[in-house]
Parts: structure tokens; sequence; C-alpha cells
């Protein structure tokens, strides 16, 4: 079914998606320290050519981080690019690489406390913010166990096609952004894990305004809608890459206690905080290209222009 899937892309228009694609799969199996080295290359290039870009980038950093210098506000922004370089050319890894290849580069920490919920049969959902190891920690973890996770298809429908095979080659089941709280609940109440990226701007539905580095934000409220639905235990779960292209790191953290609390703003806003708390971390690798801020309460400007 596949195939024939891929057998409607195959006129010139689609030509240059299927070259990108070569070049993504040629890239994915270099080692992974060269990947990092051409990738921060890369990624300055896209700093100095891109400023549109790099203005969105600027903007939440000294947003988020207004007590830093201009200097050190630059040199996180600067870094960003370079790690988010590396992320678009090893991202064939997480599409193609076998599953011992990716099981070698990735590494855990805080495992103990993913581990412990998974021993008492809890119902799990595990908060995955927009740091730039994503793409490879929820393909990493579905290596293991069925997971589920919410996607997006991007404009491209060729690239739709390759990336949804290869983000569901293990056990990882995708569902649309678009289909009903159901789907997630009914898989979550199965004992699924559920891989959440709750932490992007997407306008005021399903959303209220809560601080993040305290500034307020759009946020969700779907993380505890799902978490009270499900009884779930809801623990974050972040995937860094590690310096020198030494491979990834994916850490556990405590899970939430007390959540949902019922209140949407407070929910919402602890977890901001989780998130917060790594971003301070790994503060480069977060994803800051993103205009976290573009939806302003009543009265605001748009801080991007």
């Amino acid at each position: 079914m596949a195939d024939l899937r891929l057998s409607r892309y195959i006129g010139p228009r689609h030509w240059p998606t299927w070259l990108g694609l070569g070049f993504m799969r040629l890239v994915s199996w270099l080692p992974l320290p060269l990947i990092a080295v051409a990738g921060g290359g890369f990624g300055m290039l896209l700093y100095l050519l891109h400023a549109g870009r790099r203005n969105i980038v600027h903007v939440n950093v000294n947003r988020c981080f207004p007590g830093l210098s201009s200097r050190a506000q630059a040199h996180i922004a600067r870094r960003h690019f370079r790690a988010f370089g590396q992320t678009l050319l090893d991202i064939g890894i997480s599409w193609w690489a076998s599953e011992a290849r990716i099981k070698r580069l990735t590494r855990f920490r805080g495992r103990e406390h993913y581990d412990q919920a998974l021993r008492e049969n809890r119902n799990i959902i595990l908060l995955a913010p927009h740091f730039l190891g994503l793409e490879i920690g929820g393909i990493r973890l579905s290596t293991e166990r069925p997971m589920v996770t919410v996607f997006r298809h991007p404009v491209n429908e060729l690239l739709s096609v390759i990336m949804e095979r290869a983000r569901s080659r293990f056990q990882l089941q995708l569902i649309e952004h678009v289909k009903p709280l159901t789907a997630l609940v009914k898989q979550t109440k199965k004992g699924v894990p559920l891989y959440y990226l709750p932490d992007q701007d997407a306008g005021r539905r399903n959303a209220v305004f809560a601080p993040f580095f305290g500034v307020s934000a759009a946020t969700f409220v779907v993380l505890p809608r799902i978490a009270e639905m499900t009884g779930a235990v809801v623990i974050p779960c972040v995937t860094r890459q590690l310096s020198r292209g030494r491979g990834y790191e994916i850490a556990f953290y405590p899970p939430l206690k007390n959540f949902p609390s019922g209140d949407p703003v407070a929910d919402t806003t602890r977890m901001n905080q989780e998130i917060e708390n790594a971003v301070r971390e790994i503060p480069e690798q977060y994803f800051w290209l993103h205009k976290r801020f573009k939806t302003r309460p009543k009265g605001e400007k748009d801080f991007y222009k």
C-alpha cells in the first residue's frame, strides 16, 4: 500500500523533494561526529543568511532571558542555529537508521521515573517539549513498546508520506492533530504511553494565556484534560544532542504531583514551569525558531514586527 502511495509522486514537480530526501538518506550513513560538524557549519550559514528567522530567535531569547547581556543572548542564538543545523542533517538517522544504531546513539537519564510507572501499570503521558532532539527521542522509545503521538502533515505531500512512514516504522502510532481528543484518550487508557508535544503557539483555540518565562503565552490546555480523562501520570521527557556528535540523551524528570488540579491556568502554568526548568539546562537546544509568543492578549503589540 505504501509503495502504491509513493508511485503517485514520480512526476518532475516532485524531483526536488526526492533529491532532498536522497541527500538526507546519504547523510544519515555518515558518522554522527561528522554530521555534527557539518550541521554546525550549515546552521551558522542559516544564521547569517536568514534574517527573518534570526530575528525570531533573538526576540524569543530576549523575552525569556532579559537578565542576560545582549552578548550572552546572541551567544545562545548562535549556538541554537548550530544545533538546529545538526538537527536538519541528522534527522535521517531517526528516519532510516537501524534499530541497533539508534539504540547505540542514545542513552538515558532519570529512566527510573519512567520504568516505575511502567512497572505499576500506570497510564503514562510523556511531556515532551520542542527540543531539537525530539524526533529521535520519540522514535527511540517506540523501539521498546507501542507509543502514540500527535502529528501535523507538512504541506509537501510526498514529504508527508515519507515522514509518516519513517516515524511509524517501529511502534509509534501517529494521530493527526485535527482528530478529536477521544483518539488519544482511547490509546492512553489502553496503557499506550502518549508522547505529547504541548508547547507551540497555535492561536487561541483550546488555549489559555499562561506565563512562560514571565511572558504571557497562548498555551494548550489539552495536557491537563487528557491527564484527567485517563488518570495518567505526567512525566517530563527531554531529548538533547550531546556535544561533538557523541549521541543523544533522553532525560526523564520526576512525575508531576497533584496534576491536574482542575484549574486550567494553574495547570498550564505548572506545565510551562517544567519546560522552563529544562530550557535553563540547555537553552540553545529549545526550538526558538518558532514564534512562541505570536498570539498576544488583546491590546498587546506583535513582538516579532
